[in-house]
């Protein structure tokens, strides 16, 4: 007999009362508090201290690992830190190192002196961060029973949001107060109390064995997950989902201060009305799986949130009018929330238990594509044909979304279910055969990237009067001589070597290799 589904006020009262929800909510205020730090309050320190504004930005470097974290996540699917469970252990020790690293950044005291260390402690402070991050996405999609995930998400957004805003706000309003050596010193310290949550959480009801050997860690986990059915599709959908939301948030702050907006206005609207329009939000869509189930969600939010859009063309329309700026902001935010809610759910569900750390990592990374090359296509468009056409525009940006979800949950589905598919009857490819065609992917990726972002630095120079210079800007990328050529040609490289294991491990899961 199946599990009766909790209604809405049963999941309320559910995370009052379980431990395992009770655990994934509180380690996700852990969770949220180094991203304050290493994304808002130290930038803010350094500049009201007077650091060069070169040398600020390239603080943004520090956030590095959150991407990445998946090169080390297979590590944590294949050992055991001594004495705790898999993921427990993991999340102990990550956080013994934000505890350490956030003492050492309060021994920092003169930014201007100890700008390199800062840096460094910054950077440890991210490692250790996204290290936590891994563990404890893993040990939630482990932990939690299947009813309990659609409240779980909207609970950990909740709390994330609130431990960012105390790192990250509170610590600026503290700083002019106190000073940054006594901040810093006592949001490190939260660290110490917080170490019980991983120490007293629950153990899962059911421990997946682990990979045999660290290759089965890393190279199985790609083969798991695009072996499911239609698994292109999926992942498709992954990347496209939120990419009519990201266009639009891309330049929300820009286009509110180009419409007549003062400061305080945005503030209000992205800092106040926006956070809680996206924690409601996100606890409504979490809410929504249970009660309309996982496909009808998606469907609803993904409706929603594209159509949410079209509050900020008419703002655009009348012009810097204080109640429609905020009622736009505050209906985009919550679309975008319930759509955030149900898709946590989805990423929960997509992830194989066996490789949690590893796979969610994964798809997690994937789900911020978008939002990381939303920004120059956005700009470039918005200018082009203004910002009432930009919004409207970004509606048809988000069918593609929509139609690669009705290819594998059409709107009569209420559930999503996600399996492996069995062998297809084609022929296994040969060793060689397999590697040309992942050579083959790979150079298509690096050519096409090359390309691309040569081309929009040519457009850039061509807007800024000196030319469509794609032939310089080439040269440029291909024979870095900056730190930020160098690192475009890292992103693109490294884009290209993933597509091509991507395409390894699509191939494998569903052909096989011939075994001599």
């Amino acid at each position: 007999m199946s599990e009766r589904r909790l209604s809405t006020r049963e999941s309320l009262l559910e995370v009052a009362r379980s431990r395992r929800l009770g655990s994934v909510a509180l380690l996700s205020f852990v969770s949220g508090l180094p991203l304050g730090v290493v994304w808002l309050a130290i930038p803010a320190w350094m500049a009201r201290a007077g650091v060069d504004i070169r040398v600020v930005g390239l603080f943004t470097l520090a956030q590095a690992p959150w991407t990445f974290k998946f090169l080390w996540a297979p590590l944590m699917d294949r050992y055991a830190p001594p004495g705790f469970g898999r993921k427990r252990g993991w999340m102990l020790l990550a956080n013994a190192g934000l505890l350490v690293s956030g003492l050492w950044l309060a021994t920092l005291t003169d930014p201007a002196e100890h700008v390199v260390w800062i840096a460094a402690a910054a950077c440890v402070i991210a490692f250790c961060s996204a290290s936590f991050d891994v563990a404890y996405d893993a040990y939630t999609v482990e932990v939690l029973r299947r009813e309990e995930q659609g409240v779980a998400v909207g609970a950990r957004v909740a709390l994330y949001r609130a431990a960012m805003w105390v790192s990250g706000r509170l610590s600026i309003t503290a700083s002019a107060f106190y000073g940054w050596p006594l901040v810093n010193l006592c949001l490190a310290l939260l660290y110490a109390p917080a170490a019980l949550l991983p120490w007293k959480a629950p153990e899962p009801e059911e421990k997946p064995a682990p990979p045999v050997s660290l290759k089965a860690a890393v190279w199985e986990p790609f083969v798991g997950m695009l072996g499911q059915h239609r698994a292109l599709e999926i992942l498709a959908f992954v990347v496209l989902f939120k990419l009519s939301d990201n266009l639009t948030q891309a330049l929300t702050a820009p286009f509110l201060i180009q419409t007549g907006f003062d400061d305080v206005d945005v503030g209000v609207a992205s800092g106040t009305i926006g956070m809680v329009g996206i924690i409601g939000g996100t606890f409504l869509g979490g809410l929504l799986t249970q009660s309309q189930g996982l496909g009808r969600a998606l469907w609803i939010s993904g409706v929603l949130q594209i159509v949410s859009n079209l509050g900020y063309a008419l703002v655009a329309q009348v012009g810097p009018v204080r109640s429609v700026m905020y009622a736009a902001t505050g209906l985009e935010y919550a679309m975008s929330g319930l759509g955030n809610g149900a898709f946590g759910v989805l990423l929960l569900r997509l992830t194989q238990k066996r490789f949690s750390a590893t796979q969610f990592a994964l798809l997690s990374s994937l789900f911020t594509i978008p939002r990381v090359f939303a920004g120059p296509p956005a700009g470039l468009l918005a200018d082009a044909i203004g910002w009432r056409d930009f919004f409207v525009f970004t509606l048809l940006t988000g069918l593609p979304g929509l139609w690669m979800l009705r290819r594998f949950v059409p709107w009569r589905v209420r559930d999503v279910e996600f399996h492996v598919a069995p062998p297809t009857p084609r022929p296994p490819l040969s060793p060689a055969g397999l590697a040309w065609r992942c050579a083959l992917s790979g150079a298509v990726t690096l050519g096409l990237g090359l390309v691309s972002m040569a081309a929009l630095a040519a457009t850039r120079a061509y807007r800024a009067g000196k030319g469509f210079t794609f032939a310089t800007q080439w040269d440029a990328l291909t024979a870095p001589a900056t730190l930020g050529d160098a690192l475009t040609l890292a992103g693109v490289v490294v884009t290209a070597a993933l597509v091509a294991l991507g395409t390894a491990a699509l191939l494998v899961g569903q052909r096989g290799v011939k075994r001599d």
